[in-house]
């Protein structure tokens, strides 16, 4: 349903209660040109296409509001009466205090045909504007004895301090959410008809099960309105209230701003949705008790932890809802579309540095939270998925300075001083997250569960989840092995030799990283070499961790040591400018302080294979990690047979390394490389799709593919859409491509890039590439 902007075909429209939601309604029906009255002067403000002889009926019990209603042009006739109002109505929008709607809901019952409620197609479709979602549940239930299939339950999140229909404004709903909780008995075209209904108003529509929302809405809307009404209540009632409300500051002003809101609607509210405010209340009394505590004590670090946790949740919220891809606390927020649009040609050159790596950026958290003392961290990515690793832990009780220009500073709590957080961890879109917090996790004393975007509850986990059951660990997963994980504290875990199946770094850390807290030695044996720099940062922070020959081990029960750490840039960012520059005759381009680990120079040592004029210069080491400025010049590729040795070095890479397969001479043989298809995306298909959409030739095989590349031909291929299937390094990927293309490339759902190269347009166009971003909201 998600984009669908199918004007309201309804014949008449009726809303019962005329009041700041319902004329809203009204007035926004109007707006979009729905109606046979007069527009009410709001005719200019138009916010959907299409027009329709839609009548608006009212019903409200002040015959004052009806007239005013029909005065202002909103509705075209009105009564105080339900019962004669119902004939002829397609759409009913019940637009009462929650605490009414028993009344309501009985007299529709015995007005309408049953029989116009039910079947696939309803003739007449019910729907509400309530703010808690099981009490209009249980008034249907009591009034129609069972749910209709015409009965859509609904919540739009908009409203203002005014009321009336005097204070009708139609714009209210413009950009602001209505969720929509119907039930397994509600018919999908009832479901469509209420949708179309919203997004004539200019509204964006999310569905939600009934239970989860009135939590969530008890923690976002009702616990603020019940705490501003207090503090409010408890001011006005001192002595010195004249000169408190006089001097107040604007953060006051605005905190309280919500407590002028309708107080008999705000009293229906919190009875009808008592449990859930009641538990929302019991959280926040607990964590002010703690800051009570700490502030009693004096305990600066505690306060620290309590502010710094709170201002970068909100910062980071605040980004994840306005600029990039992921939905907050946690299905509420609906994705807005960036769409990356590529012109043919461009050049290649300068001088740049990449974001820090992300693999390392990811654990110097990690680490730097179980040390014990404090470590500076310098480089850090302040990508989506590091930011999530952050807030993680923030929430797990560390206090966290930070990121402020790549540097963060982390107050170690040491081996065992994680706290239970008050919900599921969000990890956003990290796989790396996820599955790292998984060993990390299985070894504290408190449960914890673990939650993604829609993205990663796609992806397996049972290849973590399985060896650490082996060791002891209690996990649960959804069907087929996939996120969420339920991790269940306090279990003794006891070391294990492991053989992994594939080569995965991530598999090989999460076991590392339990085996700090089982009993003896935890030993990884790896099919091929993976990334290192699990073994690399735990040795820089204390940890002793032994390397023969295919295995690494540890035994549990140390303790890590804080230590300072130089993120270096990450070479997965660098690779995609890599490849531009090698595909791209006149290129010239410089690469500063790119982390070369043994571990991930794939990309490195197959883009020399295939011909391309790398350098590295200004080696060193920076906390144990190599790194070098990369220099490279365009030169002719050739196709290669890929060196299975190197696939696992350079496996996040491949997407870049199939555009520079398509601008080489010759055939590129990809074999062993099946990781790829449990990535982000599949991405052997997605790659072999995006590919057959530029018209490149190529046989795509169960564990790799071949590509048959254009030589020097200075146009290479088409243009044409492609989908990304929101995977980060597809659309760079075919961003890169432009610059051989014969037309444009539009790359769809690419809000993911922000999860591992924030400002990765930006940075293209500072080297020459021809890309610009598009972004629709709410689409």
């Amino acid at each position: 349903m998600v984009g669908d902007t199918t004007p309201p075909s309804e014949a008449r429209i009726l809303i019962v209660g005329l009041g700041l939601i319902g004329g809203s309604l009204a007035a926004a029906l109007r707006a979009a040109g729905y109606g046979g009255g007069t527009t009410g002067g709001f005719g200019p403000v138009k916010i959907a296409g299409g027009f329709g002889p839609v009548e608006i009926a009212a019903c409200d019990p002040d015959p004052g509001e009806i007239e005013r209603g029909i005065e202002m042009g909103l509705i075209d006739h009105g009564d105080t009466r339900l019962t004669p109002l119902v004939e002829g109505a397609t759409l009913i929008v019940l637009a009462v205090p929650v605490l009414t709607m028993q009344g309501v809901m009985t007299e529709l019952a015995a007005a309408l045909p049953r029989e116009a409620l039910e079947g696939q197609a309803p003739r007449i479709v019910i729907t509400d504007v309530g703010s808690t979602k099981a009490a209009v549940r249980d008034c249907a239930l009591a009034a129609f004895g069972s749910l209709p299939a015409g009965l859509v339950l609904g919540h739009p999140i908009a409203g203002s301090e005014k009321s009336g229909v005097a204070a009708a404004d139609p714009r209210l709903y413009v950009n602001h959410k209505v969720i929509l909780t119907p039930s397994a008995e509600t018919a999908s075209s009832a479901v469509a008809r209420v949708w179309a209904l919203w997004r004539a108003c200019g509204a964006e529509v999310l569905e939600m099960e009934v239970d989860r929302h009135d939590q969530v809405l008890a923690r976002t809307s009702h616990l603020p309105h019940l705490l501003a009404f207090s503090l409010v209540d408890t001011l006005a009632r001192q002595d010195e209230r004249l000169e408190i409300f006089r001097y107040a500051a604007g953060g006051f002003r605005d905190f309280t701003r919500i407590a002028g809101s309708d107080p008999v609607m705000w009293r229906d509210i919190f009875t009808a949705n008592r449990d859930a405010v009641l538990t929302s209340l019991d959280d926040f009394e607990a964590g002010l008790g703690r800051l009570r505590q700490a502030v009693e004590a004096g305990d600066g670090d505690a306060m620290l932890s309590i502010f710094d946790r709170a201002s970068h949740a909100r910062h980071y919220f605040d980004s994840l809802l306005n600029q990039t891809s992921y939905q907050a606390e946690y299905q509420m927020q609906e994705q807005g579309k960036l769409t990356f649009r590529a012109t043919p040609g461009g050049r290649v050159a300068g001088r740049i540095r990449v974001p820090g790596d992300k693999s390392i950026s990811h654990r110097s958290i990690m680490l730097g939270a179980l040390a014990e003392g404090v470590t500076e961290v310098k480089g850090f990515l302040e990508g989506e998925d590091s930011l999530a690793t952050l807030q993680a832990f923030r929430e797990m009780g560390v206090a966290i300075e930070g990121p402020h220009q790549g540097r963060v500073t982390v107050h170690g709590v040491g081996m065992h001083g994680l706290k239970a957080p008050s919900g599921p961890l969000y990890v956003g879109n990290a796989g790396t997250a996820m599955r790292l917090f998984a060993g990390l996790l299985a070894g504290q004393r408190f449960d914890t569960q673990l939650i993604g975007d829609a993205s990663l509850t796609k992806r397996p986990m049972g290849r973590v989840a399985d060896p650490l059951r082996l060791m002891g660990a209690r996990i649960d997963t959804a069907d087929g092995g996939r996120p969420p994980l339920n991790i269940h504290g306090g279990q003794k875990l006891r070391g294990i030799s492991y053989d992994m199946p594939m080569a995965s770094a991530q598999v090989k850390s999460c076991l590392l990283l339990a085996g700090l807290y089982a009993e003896g030695e935890t030993r990884v044996r790896e099919p091929a070499p993976t990334r290192d720099h699990t073994e690399r940062m735990l040795t820089g922070f204390g940890y002793e961790v032994h390397r023969e020959g295919d295995t690494c081990w540890l035994r549990g029960g140390g303790k890590l040591a804080a230590a300072p750490i130089d993120v270096p840039s990450d070479i997965s960012s660098a690779t995609f400018f890599l490849v531009a520059a090698a595909i791209t005759p006149g290129s010239n381009l410089m690469l500063e302080h790119v982390g070369i680990n043994p571990t991930r120079i794939g990309v490195i040592n197959i883009l020399k294979l295939m011909g391309a004029d790398l350098r590295l210069t200004n080696e060193h080491e920076v906390g144990g990690e190599p790194v070098a400025d990369l220099h490279i010049r365009y030169a002719p590729l050739k196709g290669i047979d890929i060196p299975v040795d190197q696939v696992p070095l350079a496996i996040d890479e491949f997407p870049a390394l199939f555009i520079a397969a398509a601008c080489a001479t010759g055939t590129t043989r990809l074999r062993g490389a099946e990781e790829l298809r449990v990535k982000e995306s599949d991405r052997l298909q997605a790659m072999a799709d995006g590919l057959a959409t530029l018209g490149v030739e190529h046989t795509l095989r169960e564990d790799g593919i071949d590509i048959i590349g254009a030589g020097d031909r200075e146009v290479a291929y088409g243009g044409g859409r492609i989908d990304s299937l929101g995977d980060h390094r597809i659309a760079m990927a075919f961003v890169v491509a432009s610059l051989r293309a014969g037309e444009e490339i539009v790359i769809d759902d690419c809000a993911n890039v922000a999860t591992s190269f924030p400002g990765f347009t930006e940075l293209a166009r500072v080297v020459g590439l021809r890309v610009r971003e598009e972004k629709e909201v709410g689409a």
